[in-house]
């Protein structure tokens, strides 16, 4: 079995990717058109020619543009549905969606209205393509922490649709700690608490998140690689970093694939995973980010894979029994290989 195909064939876990961030031109436009909502662009074309990102605010501003044409349940659960298509031909046996409940309360979608439909995607997978799917809400950081405290309780009425919670949006000015109190009742909660951190962000908000917020994994992480003793820690303590490559070079993280640090944080032997956080802006879903790190890393094989793929499994949030059942998936994949 060659690389690529083996790349394709391991069964793997996507445990970052901003569901929202999973909209193509086409979905957009065709929903735009459905529920009455007019684009500031005249075309499929003239959109995609916008996706000119130079840092992560440029991204978001159309990041959110697009999404204001989610409106229904029906919207969230086709944007998901189209999401694990994809996710299905890529080899993806489980994933974790992040989802922004503020990014559509604000607009006066009801926050029923965002969980069910993307619930009733997962609930669909699942019968259809075999893949398991959870639901993790992320708060707005560039909004307050009080925000954060309503979008939670706004929420909790379907406390059983979500396993999680995450922190999006800008880095810069948002430090971690602006969202401890929350993070606490998250906790309190018994919900798995997860946040971006070190992206755009220095190293520092890294160990913030992992001592002030307590989460179970980092959210893209790579500054971490700025202070050694981080990176001893994260190797030491088993804390995964959910890394997006394809997304780091499109907001200029690293200047290109060939740069990329993914393969020194795996050296150093930090539960480091692939995932392809907003792939219909940033070039490609699961898959294409996995070919994309191995294209440009040629020293990168057969092992290098067997671990990305084994991390992302040991990191997601699924019961010890079901991570062994597609460990041992994983194992006969590579035996046959």
């Amino acid at each position: 079995m060659t690389l690529p195909t083996l790349l394709r064939a391991m069964p793997k876990a996507e445990l970052h990717v901003h569901i929202e961030g999973t909209l193509e031109p086409e979905l957009i436009f065709r929903l735009a058109e459905r529920n009455g909502v007019v684009l500031p662009y005249a075309s499929v074309e003239a959109l995609r020619a916008a996706y000119a990102f130079s840092d992560l605010q440029s991204f978001l501003d159309i990041y959110y543009a697009g999404a204001s044409v989610l409106l229904k349940e029906a919207d969230f659960f086709e944007m998901a549905w189209a999401y694990f298509e994809r996710a299905a031909a890529d080899g993806v046996v489980h994933a974790e969606l992040f989802f922004d409940p503020q990014t559509h309360t604000a607009r006066g979608v009801a926050m029923e209205t965002v969980i069910t439909g993307l619930h009733r995607a997962c609930q669909r997978a699942h019968a259809e393509l075999g893949i398991s799917a959870s639901l993790i809400l992320c708060f707005l950081r560039h909004l307050s922490e009080e925000d954060a405290f309503a979008t939670l309780e706004a929420a909790l009425p379907y406390r059983h649709l979500f396993i999680g919670v995450g922190l999006d949006s800008s880095e810069r000015g948002h430090p971690p700690e602006k969202f401890a109190r929350v993070f606490a009742r998250c906790r309190e909660l018994g919900l798995h608490l997860v946040a971006h951190a070190g992206e755009e962000g220095p190293a520092e908000y890294v160990e913030t998140a992992l001592d002030l917020l307590k989460v179970e994994r980092v959210d893209h992480g790579v500054r971490s690689l700025d202070k050694p003793a981080l990176v001893a820690r994260l190797a030491a303590e088993r804390v995964p970093l959910t890394v997006c490559p394809l997304s780091n070079v499109k907001l200029c993280v690293y200047s290109d694939m060939a740069a990329h640090r993914l393969p020194e944080l795996l050296a150093a032997g930090v539960c480091v995973t692939v995932n392809s956080d907003d792939p219909a802006y940033f070039g490609g879903y699961l898959l294409d980010n996995y070919r994309a790190v191995f294209d440009a890393h040629p020293a990168l094989g057969r092992d290098a894979a067997y671990a990305l793929a084994a991390n992302s499994l040991e990191a997601s949030f699924v019961p010890a029994e079901q991570k062994a059942r597609w460990k041992r998936d994983l194992d006969a994949v590579f035996a046959a290989a």
